[in-house]
């Protein structure tokens, strides 16, 4: 156990490199989709976190269709037992096949189980892992320690800080 609370042991993604690992996770699931010459039928965004990478992952692959699925399983820093708010097209979605699902995250991947159990053959994408959610991912570009708290460029605001060694 550790006296440190989330945000001591924080890693700051900038939007600058949201855009660069999400460009990088395209370029993994480049040719990897099951339809013709690899392609993906669609993108389904897990809400909210995963609407940046998703949107990238989108125009990287040239995918132009792209739906959401709202899951609530935080409330702010707080977990809470995963449930689906809004669920994407059912025409569009059958059985997953063909379709990936993209989030910015995977924790304890609770939020991705709930979404697996819905779609069991859709590709499960994220930017960043956690090893206690890792199994629930198909595809990620970084893993971090289950420890670490990501703070995302959506949660955060620029402001002045004061110096180490007092003000100037």
């Amino acid at each position: 156990m550790t006296d440190r609370l989330p945000h001591e042991k924080g890693f700051h993604v900038s939007w600058d490199q949201m855009h660069r690992d999400s460009r990088a996770l395209a370029w993994r699931l480049d040719g990897k989709g099951p339809g013709e010459g690899g392609t993906w039928r669609a993108i389904v965004a897990v809400t909210r976190g995963g609407m940046a990478p998703a949107m990238i992952v989108a125009r990287e692959l040239d995918i132009r269709i792209v739906d959401t699925i709202s899951v609530k399983s935080y409330n702010h820093q707080e977990r809470s037992e995963a449930v689906v708010l809004k669920s994407p097209d059912r025409e569009l979605m059958g059985d997953g096949e063909g379709v990936l699902i993209i989030d910015d995250l995977v924790d304890t991947g609770k939020t991705l189980e709930l979404v697996r159990k819905l779609y069991p053959k859709a590709h499960f994408a994220t930017v960043y892992a956690k090893p206690a959610g890792r199994e629930q991912v198909d595809t990620f570009i970084t893993e971090v320690s289950q420890d670490t708290w990501i703070f995302f460029p959506w949660d955060m605001a620029l402001q002045y800080v004061e110096p180490f060694r007092g003000s100037s």
